[in-house]
């Protein structure tokens, strides 16, 4: 088993880089997490599935810091739902989470996203605004329905099966009556051979159109700038927060010390007295 697992790992290193877009180097530490938890781990075959007990790996990187960890662990988990996925019943053990401080998102700027804009097709310009311009996860956007638009707003099924209204600019709309006029979905806006498309070829086509300018963008990014910019245009908090589908404020207060940052990082650029700091 443990040789097939391992010969599956190249297959999902390529998958990251095809239908993900990740970089070379994100890419190179999913394989080094991979293979050195593989010298490690209890494989355990039973008659239906076979568990991968973590235990020894955790006890092995042990002393490492909470967020190194936590993205082995996250490479990993990774790597068994992409067994389960190609049919290998594959069980974690020992796979409790590590909390780790949150780190500021990182938005892309409007300038950038324009010029990604300017560079892309139809669709693929469709599939970016509906993101920025709704600040919609991928998975909602791939779960979104015909009858979830209106003229006005969109109703979004987000996490825990919880629905929010969020409103619809006319440019969005428009560009959703031109995409309607040139596509026939017939339950989902996004379909393909009468299926709902996956969230993959959603990320695949926005990876594309950032490639394009040089750029390495994930669509959560793009939420992470919707909501920057309604905060950094004095949007209430507590409605940013609304229309994010957050379930506590205190998750949309990441986004306040973003600005903050970006504040004090103008700041040393400007003033003058800062160049004699640094």
């Amino acid at each position: 088993m443990k040789k097939l697992i391992n010969s599956k790992r190249v297959e999902f290193l390529q998958s990251l880089e095809d239908f993900r877009g990740y970089s070379e180097l994100t890419i190179k530490s999913y394989d080094e997490a991979i293979t050195e938890a593989l010298r490690y781990v209890e494989i355990i075959e039973e008659d239906t599935h076979t568990t991968i007990n973590l235990m020894p790996y955790r006890i092995k990187i042990s002393q490492l810091n909470p967020k190194t960890i936590s993205k082995k662990l996250s490479a990993i988990r990774t790597f068994v739902k992409y067994l389960n996925d190609n049919k290998i019943k594959i069980y974690l053990k020992a796979d409790e989470s590590v909390k780790v401080a949150k780190t500021l998102p990182k938005p892309i700027s409007h300038k950038h996203i324009l010029e990604a804009l300017e560079h892309a097709e139809f669709y693929e310009r469709f599939v970016v605004t509906m993101l920025y311009s709704l600040g919609l996860r991928i998975s909602e956007l791939a779960s979104l329905k015909l009858s979830d638009i209106s003229d006005e707003w969109i109703r979004v099924l987000g996490k825990g099966n919880k629905h929010r209204d969020v409103p619809l600019l006319r440019t969005t709309r428009e560009l959703i009556d031109e995409y309607l006029s040139n596509n026939c979905p017939k339950i989902f806006l996004f379909e393909a051979n009468d299926e709902r498309l996956s969230e993959n070829s959603l990320r695949y086509t926005v990876n594309k159109v950032f490639k394009r300018v040089g750029l390495k963008v994930t669509p959560h990014q793009l939420r992470h700038s919707y909501a920057t910019a309604l905060l950094n245009s004095s949007a209430p908090i507590a409605d940013v927060s609304e229309l994010l589908g957050h379930s506590s404020m205190a998750t949309t207060q990441i986004y306040t010390k973003l600005g903050s940052a970006l504040k004090q990082q103008n700041y040393n650029k400007a003033h003058p007295l800062c160049g004699d700091e640094q």
